[in-house]
């Protein structure tokens, strides 16, 4: 495999999983924070206290952003050693 195709692959494979990211934040963040919470809020499940959509609002957006983070550099850490690119 040439060098310019490798390259190319290797972008591709990152802005898929950028994209993958993003979407699954706008999702938790906006989707289940604004959109949902009216549907969240009827269901018998609290956590702290509150209901499940105020919870997705003020916590789980960040808490999932915290999680796509680590999971992020655990799967590029994975592409870079697949392509060769990687620190070690």
């Amino acid at each position: 495999m040439s060098d310019d195709k490798s390259a190319a692959a290797y972008w591709t494979a990152n802005i898929r999983i950028i994209k993958i990211c993003l979407a699954i934040w706008a999702l938790v963040s906006f989707g289940f924070a604004i959109l949902l919470r009216p549907l969240l809020q009827m269901l018998p499940i609290t956590i702290g206290g509150t209901d499940l959509g105020f919870w997705f609002a003020q916590q789980g957006s960040i808490l999932t952003f915290i999680a796509l983070i680590f999971y992020y550099t655990w799967y590029m850490n994975r592409v870079d050693r697949e392509f060769g690119v990687d620190e070690q």
